[in-house]
């Protein structure tokens, strides 16, 4: 897999990727960020990102992780003491995941954000930004949205500046970022930044086949024991067959095919024992064709996932 066909792995979308070859051919080492904005457990929606970073990271890219404790503080997700503990739990998971803590640069959102400079680009973006469109950027990522505070319409023009001012090159998220994204492509070069170039990861499926999120409890938490992802998976949606909105797939897909070359799903020989696939797509072939039960799937998705978790389990005890 060479270097562009490492960044589009598993992306949703890219805007744009001609932007993206230019800056390929342009740096040798272009800077990516994420931020992530500290809230509850980190999932497996969660991991999806951290994935993609670990993808530029072996392309070549140097990686920020924002840790948004002031966004997360905005978005009434707790007092700044309460998420900056969070925060510190988030870095920790991070690195278990595989991110190397040596080439990633983890900055905190309030060592940066209350500085002067910073608060007057944002309020000079607020001057160009409507009442209406900070609003609608804040569609799919803000709690209460029907009577929203002037704290979650401040947001999505902090997130603006946090990309200008962490002098990133790409701005990477879930596609539920891309109204605010694009909100920055649009205004950023009016107060004298790049416009970043912006990489959309899918939103994870939940075990019930739903978008993953704590407040369902249908998301597999990175602490999570190896007894209770076992349970989970067991209740999971995974209608034998069917490939559409079907977790244990998706997980297949997005999280154990790009840390495994080869992948083996283990079945009694009575049940013509083992299956061994090199790639997703032979792996969802075999599923359309009923070639492969959807506990066995379960099971072996099951495996991988505590393999894959593991590392943060002992950072975390």
């Amino acid at each position: 897999m060479d270097r562009l066909e490492l960044i589009k792995r598993n992306v949703q979308e890219i805007v744009t990727e001609e932007e993206l070859e230019g800056l390929l051919n342009k740096k040798e080492a272009p800077r990516a960020y994420v931020g992530y904005e500290p809230s509850g457990k980190i999932h497996m929606g969660h991991v999806l990102t951290v994935n993609k970073l670990i993808d530029l990271q072996k392309a070549g890219f140097k990686i920020t992780v924002l840790l948004a404790d002031v966004h997360a503080y905005l978005n009434k997700k707790g007092t700044l003491e309460e998420v900056r503990k969070i925060a510190d739990y988030n870095r920790r998971c991070f690195i278990a995941l595989g991110l190397d803590e040596e080439l990633t640069d983890f900055i905190y959102g309030s060592d940066f954000q209350l500085g002067a400079e910073y608060m007057l680009n944002v309020l000079k973006l607020s001057r160009a930004v409507t009442l209406n469109r900070a609003k609608r950027s804040m569609d799919e990522v803000g709690r209460a949205m029907d009577d929203p505070t002037v704290s979650q319409m401040v947001y999505p023009l902090m997130q603006s500046i946090d990309i200008a001012m962490l002098e990133v090159d790409v701005a990477v998220g879930g596609i539920d970022q891309r109204k605010i994204h694009m909100l920055a492509r649009e205004n950023l070069k009016s107060l004298g930044f790049e416009t970043p170039i912006c990489i959309h990861t899918p939103i994870l499926l939940g075990l019930d086949g739903t978008k993953m999120a704590s407040s369902k409890d249908n998301y597999i938490s990175v602490d999570d024991t190896e007894e209770e992802i076992y349970r989970k998976f067991k209740k999971a949606f995974c209608k034998m067959g069917d490939v559409e909105e079907n977790p244990i797939l998706a997980l297949f897909r997005y999280h154990i095919f790009p840390r495994y070359e080869t992948i083996i799903i283990e079945r009694p020989e009575k049940f013509g024992g083992n299956l061994t696939y090199n790639s997703y797509a032979e792996m969802e072939s075999d599923f359309i064709e009923e070639k492969v039960h959807p506990m066995d799937l379960k099971n072996s998705a099951a495996k991988y996932i505590n393999e894959i978790l593991d590392p943060v389990r002992k950072v975390l005890l």
